[in-house]
């Protein structure tokens, strides 16, 4: 990164700086997600409100960011927070059943395929930890696949192949525990032999995006051909809607593509930008969490905040808003704009760079074996090398040059919401510009 762009930022935001450093004799280089580590700092937000948010020093955001892809709606949407507005007062924890998680349970079956029960979790890392133990008690199997760059939260038994090289053990995470995820990558022919060859694996567990949230898009057809295989073999397909559920349409991704899992994950837009998670699916695989099997054993799934009411306020309100489609056709037209006009500015600055994207969600990438502002391009630049453009120089200083012009990304890309505006596109695509010109010593050409 040019150190020019650090001092910049660093001058003009000193009151973030100073946060920063007091964060840093607290927390574990001082932040609280992994993805909010920025270098020199990210600014601290004091409020948001739809597609804009304000930082300690002043500075207005557009914002892509949207609650790590939560918030469909945009900040503060005034239903979602009258709901839980109007919960708070009535209580945020009865210790007992309400409702409303029936309501909400309710809401989930009627969106998405072939939903016949619903566990909440207080996460998507939980949700996928959950949908795990669910597949492997159902199977009497030990091992699950999962895909080379998928990322499915921070346990133990997803945490191996999140990044290049694919084959490390990750600190912390046993070798024993690590034997038993198969990490593959998009390949239906090594997926196949690996399930003809391996008896023990109870679960494929995937993207429907592809890797890092449609950072690596998957082929035409793959989730397709994979819920023949796994089927053909007895092997639980677990769809991780973490990102796409309620954002590729009102039903996710399995809408979107007709395909239907045996269990789904979900978080994000499932509680409305509050925390929560769910597991959902087939009955028999989610059954057993209330009932005793024949051998008398019930699997076990406890969780203070599970369906707690303030999420399931929240995230009632927020799928009734949804679910009849306008909200994404709305969003996903505003997103395909933007895309338009990135590329547009890519190509005028003869960047070999491109914007990219499905649904509402949009990524960067930059590489000498792309044409400027062609996303057909992508073709050419392996899985690997898109993977890996969050860390790179470029890809740092962009989003820092970003920021200086009022727009926040997520690492390279983000989200679109009902609230985001032609004007917030407008902004974004000429701040783009400008930020391409600023870096243009770093950018492949």
């Amino acid at each position: 990164m040019e150190r020019t762009l650090i001092d910049t930022y660093t001058q003009a935001n000193p009151k973030s700086r100073a946060a920063h450093e007091r964060a840093s004799r607290l927390l574990p280089g001082g932040v609280t997600h992994d993805v909010r580590a920025f270098m020199p700092f990210l600014p601290y937000i004091t409020r948001a409100s739809g597609a804009h948010k304000w930082d300690l020093d002043g500075h207005e955001y557009v914002d892509y960011a949207m609650g790590h892809g939560a918030l469909i709606l945009g900040h503060a949407h005034p239903t979602l927070v009258a709901a839980v507005t109007r919960q708070v007062a009535l209580g945020t924890h009865p210790g007992a059943n309400h409702l409303l998680e029936i309501e909400w349970a309710e809401r989930v079956q009627a969106l998405v395929p072939g939903v016949e029960m619903v566990r909440f979790t207080s996460s998507g890392t939980e949700a996928t930890l959950l949908a795990l133990r669910l597949a492997r008690a159902a199977t009497g199997r030990r091992k699950v696949v999962k895909f080379q760059g998928h990322f499915h939260g921070w346990h133990d038994a997803v945490s191996p192949g999140q990044a290049p090289p694919y084959t490390d053990v990750p600190p912390g995470v046993t070798a024993a525990t690590a034997a038993e995820t198969v990490v593959l990558p998009v390949d239906l022919d090594v997926v196949g032999s690996a399930l003809a060859r391996d008896p023990e694996i109870a679960a494929v567990i995937v993207e429907p995006s592809g890797a890092a949230a449609g950072a690596v898009p998957l082929p035409a057809g793959f989730l397709q051909n994979l819920r023949a295989l796994t089927s053909s073999r007895g092997v639980c397909l677990i769809m991780d809607e973490v990102i796409t559920g309620f954002r590729w349409s009102p039903g996710g991704a399995q809408q979107a593509y007709g395909v239907r899992a045996d269990l789904v994950t979900m978080a994000k837009i499932l509680a409305g930008g509050l925390p929560g998670g769910a597991v959902a699916g087939r009955r028999d695989l989610l059954e057993p969490i209330g009932v005793a099997s024949a051998a008398g054993r019930r699997i076990r799934h406890p969780g203070t905040f599970n369906a707690n009411p303030l999420s399931a306020a929240s995230g009632i309100s927020c799928l009734d808003v949804i679910r009849d489609g306008k909200v994404h056709e709305q969003i996903n037209a505003m997103t395909r704009s933007l895309l338009t006009d990135m590329n547009a500015r890519f190509a005028r600055r003869g960047v070999r760079g491109v914007a990219y994207g499905e649904a509402s969600r949009f990524n960067l990438a930059f590489d000498q074996r792309l044409t400027p502002g062609d996303p057909q391009s992508l073709r050419n630049v392996p899985a690997d090398a898109l993977k890996e453009q969050r860390p790179t120089p470029v890809a740092a200083s962009l989003a820092l040059a970003l920021l200086l012009r009022g727009v926040h990304l997520m690492s390279m890309g983000g989200f679109v919401s009902t609230a985001h505006t032609r004007e917030d596109i407008a902004k974004t695509a000429d701040a783009l510009d400008e930020a391409l010109g600023e870096i243009q010593t770093l950018a492949p050409r």
